[in-house]
């Protein structure tokens, strides 16, 4: 199974800190030049790789911790996206409902990557809570999970408790998705939910 995390500000690099202290490789990519962003990687550790985004969407499993305006423009470097899964780690604050027909952010994110299975994930922390060890007084910090596709949640789960969090499946994105989604100028629910799960 090979890893993207596709964006490298405060959340990418967020991520990739959690890969890193996990000694998990992951490829990470912008739409610039990855000379550009090189030594930022190599200062989180040597399994964190910059590519091109051609390459970095070649990944099994991409993060897209992209603004959440920037999603189309890297849903075009496919035409398909057919046996990959894409965890969206986008927050739409501020986009009205009417910009995506009513829908939840994640299923208009999700049109726009076909053949693609799409988990809401990892979205809920702010950066600088989600780049911390998420072993805490002896518990596990909590990522919420979202998908129409329950394979595809199961995956990123079992990722997400290689990368030491505990992972919740909220269900599908219509319903306890809308927890950890931004609709207008609302949070969800469980948005910056700092939660610790222990004995598990």
């Amino acid at each position: 199974m090979s890893y993207a995390i596709i964006g490298f500000g405060k959340i990418g690099r967020a991520l990739a800190r959690a890969f890193a202290r996990s000694g998990i490789e992951v490829s990470v990519a912008t739409t610039r030049d990855p000379e550009s962003f090189a030594s930022d990687a190599a200062s989180i550790g040597p399994t964190i790789v910059p590519r091109t985004l051609a390459d970095a969407v070649m990944a099994d499993t991409i993060f897209l911790a992209v603004r959440f305006e920037s999603y189309p423009e890297v849903a075009r470097a496919l035409p398909t996206w057919e046996g990959k899964t894409i965890v969206d780690v986008t927050n739409a604050y501020g986009v009205p409902p009417e910009a995506l027909g009513g829908m939840p952010s994640s299923k208009a994110v999700a049109q726009a990557f076909p053949g693609g299975r799409l988990v809401k994930g990892f979205n809920h922390l702010p950066a600088a809570v989600l780049e911390k060890d998420p072993a805490v007084n002896g518990g596990k910090r909590v990522v919420f999970l979202a998908s129409d596709d329950n394979g595809a949640a199961a995956e990123v789960g079992a990722l997400a408790e290689k990368l030491g969090f505990s992972p919740i499946t909220l269900g599908g994105l219509s319903e306890g998705g809308l927890l950890v989604q931004a609709r207008g100028n609302s949070w969800g629910q469980l948005i910056f939910k700092d939660l610790v799960t222990f004995g598990r």
